[in-house]
């Protein structure tokens, strides 16, 4: 978060009824996970509000006041839609957001009753997005952190990442999967994509996957990102249900990898001396570097 900035219902009050004061008497409380890009409370029992916790991240909302209006009539499961967009006031420096409240909880494996039919269902939701006409849409960038575009742009601090984490991984291996990645250059007309298909993005009612959330890194381009929950949720049946579900070529897989492996170092890397803090990234390490080898 940017400087002293304190984002609490306090705030989101003084915002609420200065800037739309129709809904200045319902109650704001914070959500259970707020977020760490965003913060989000309820407002009301309908309705939440979302504010970019830094400067990085309010570039993502004019975006999704744009486009997630078109996109959620094409897709078979609920996204976020916005109501109302806030400006900067009461020393909030960043346009913020009033979105409808969605029902379900945050996917878990424990919430789930058949993660292959999870898998099914999510890659069922990727091709509805990817098959959407994308002219126009948010081609990658600052707003989404380069999401879609070429992975070289990480080429740096992935390659720096293997370097500082040492013998604590393979790092031949760990390379070989980086540079299979850097040469599966996409080839393909600009798609729709999420941009951070993760558990927490993934919300679920009734052991299945019921809503998609969190669209700040969505653009127009390579959809490979797309593709990183296979290594950090899905393994097993649910792995091969997603793999073959999602129905993409040899190197978007690669460069799917790639991006998997990415966040996985630099997250390691950077919590070198914090085993809790790691060990969900040595686990994503270790399955991608596993399944980069059954394919060479």
């Amino acid at each position: 978060m940017d400087g002293k900035l304190t984002i609490d219902t306090a705030l989101v009050s003084r915002l609420v009824a200065a800037q739309f004061p129709q809904w200045r008497d319902l109650a704001v409380r914070p959500v259970a996970s707020g977020g760490w890009d965003n913060r989000t409370f309820h407002l009301g029992d309908e309705m939440t509000v979302r504010l970019p916790s830094a400067a990085a991240y309010s570039l993502q909302v004019e975006k999704e006041h744009r486009w997630l209006p078109q996109l959620a009539p094409l897709l078979p499961l609920p996204i976020p839609v916005p109501l109302a967009m806030g400006v900067p006031a009461e020393g909030y420096p960043w346009h913020w957001s009033v979105y409808g409240w969605i029902e379900g909880e945050t996917a878990r494996r424990e919430n789930i009753a058949d993660l292959s039919q999870f898998a099914a269902d999510l890659a069922g939701f990727l091709i509805a997005l990817k098959r959407i006409e994308p002219t126009g849409g948010p081609a990658p960038g600052q707003h989404n952190f380069f999401r879609g575009g070429p992975l070289n742009v990480y080429d740096g601090e992935t390659r720096q990442a293997i370097t500082t984490l040492g013998s604590r991984i393979d790092g031949t291996s760990a390379s070989a999967v980086w540079e299979a990645a850097l040469a599966a250059t996409w080839q393909g007309p600009p798609v729709w994509f999420h941009g951070d298909v993760a558990s927490g993005n993934l919300l679920v009612e009734d052991g299945r996957l019921s809503a998609v959330i969190d669209f700040g890194t969505s653009g127009v381009g390579d959809p490979s990102c797309d593709l990183v929950i296979a290594w950090t949720f899905f393994e097993g049946e649910s792995w091969e249900v997603f793999r073959a579900d999602i129905g993409v070529d040899d190197a978007t897989w690669a460069r799917g990898r790639g991006w998997a492996l990415w966040k996985a170092l630099i997250t390691a890397a950077g919590h070198i001396d914090n085993p809790v803090e790691v060990e969900k990234s040595w686990r994503v390490i270790d399955a991608v570097l596993a399944d980069h080898r059954r394919r060479t």
